[in-house]
């Protein structure tokens, strides 16, 4: 049943849940679990201290880790839209700034992967995914022509690092006008499709633990093994939660024209989910230049048990009786 949405403005959203940012590997997320020990390098987001190792500490750090992805604001840093209106179908010049601690527009950036600022928008049904690069203007305005498919709820995600500061990930609300229908949230599938690419995943997601994701290209039936770079790398991964649109996005293993990083047809990623449930994963890759995406869903199985620590020995001998 079709559910009207006439909405003119964005609706910023302060969900706390999780999120990352640019950067090889893991996110460490809230959902009342504690993160396991990194195997690789975490992505440059600002998270709370390693968790204790166990009892009431352990729940306490939990509680206490928010990483970015769905805030609005976070370190002070703010994401604020400044377009009001978007059309299903419509190109629209969408703009808006990132203000800091003083209030004012951010200005200065760190260059992240050849880009100053990522800009990733899906819809809550994960079935619309863009990544796309807004341009600044020197008043600290971004902008980029982005047109969104059908009327409904959109997320729009900020992932960058101000000069000198942390990467963070924020995240706003968009909305689209007209009548709105959910998607049932895509099949599981290891395989996708795409302009006559076939790219399978290998591997599981396991919360609280990095797991070894390894995709691999083909084009009519016949292995890539010319990728060529894009924005640093062969490839580049987004996985978002289902149902609250967590955010982890993770680079692969190695970089181009480091002597050993073959231009496919393998991509290795290692990535980090902070709770089981299902998830879209998104896979941007380029070749004969042309940037495509590849999207599937995978589900996260039961996190690792944590075995409990060894009581410490008695102060006393054991034949000392009370």
């Amino acid at each position: 049943m079709n559910t009207a949405m006439k909405l003119g403005s964005y609706v910023l959203g302060l969900a706390v849940v999780f999120g990352g940012a640019l950067g090889v590997g893991k996110v460490v997320g809230p959902v009342g679990t504690q993160p396991a020990a990194e195997d690789h390098a975490a992505m440059a987001a600002p998270t709370a201290s390693a968790s204790a190792a166990h009892g009431e500490h352990a729940t306490e750090q939990v509680q206490e880790d928010t990483p970015g992805g769905l805030q609005v604001s976070e370190n002070g840093y703010t994401l604020n839209p400044i377009t009001t209106t978007i059309k299903p179908g419509e190109p629209a010049d969408f703009r808006f700034a990132v203000t800091g601690p003083d209030g004012r527009p951010v200005t200065g950036y760190e260059v992240e992967h050849d880009k100053k600022l990522h800009l990733i928008v899906a819809s809550r049904d994960l079935t619309t995914f863009q990544h796309v690069h807004p341009e600044m203007a020197p008043d600290g305005v971004w902008s980029v022509k982005l047109t969104l498919p059908k009327a409904g709820p959109y997320r729009a995600f900020a992932d960058f690092a101000p000069t000198g500061g942390s990467a963070l990930t924020l995240g706003a609300d968009l909305s689209v006008a007209g009548d709105y229908q959910p998607e049932a949230l895509p099949k599981q599938s290891r395989t996708a499709t795409v302009d006559g690419y076939e790219v399978t995943i290998d591997g599981e997601l396991t919360p609280g633990r990095s797991s070894k994701l390894t995709l691999k290209v083909a084009k009519d039936g016949k292995p890539v093994t010319d990728l060529q770079p894009y924005l640093g790398a062969y490839g580049h991964l987004v996985a978002l939660r289902a149902g609250d649109l967590a955010y982890l996005h993770v680079h692969p293993d190695g970089a181009p024209g480091d002597g050993k990083t073959e231009a496919g047809p393998e991509i290795v990623f290692y990535a980090e989910v902070p709770s089981t449930g299902d998830y879209r994963l998104f896979l941007d890759f380029q070749h004969e230049g042309e940037v495509r995406t590849a999207d599937f869903t995978l589900s996260a199985g039961e996190r690792p048990q944590v075995p409990e620590p060894e009581p410490a020995p008695s102060a006393h001998g054991d034949d000392h009786s009370h």
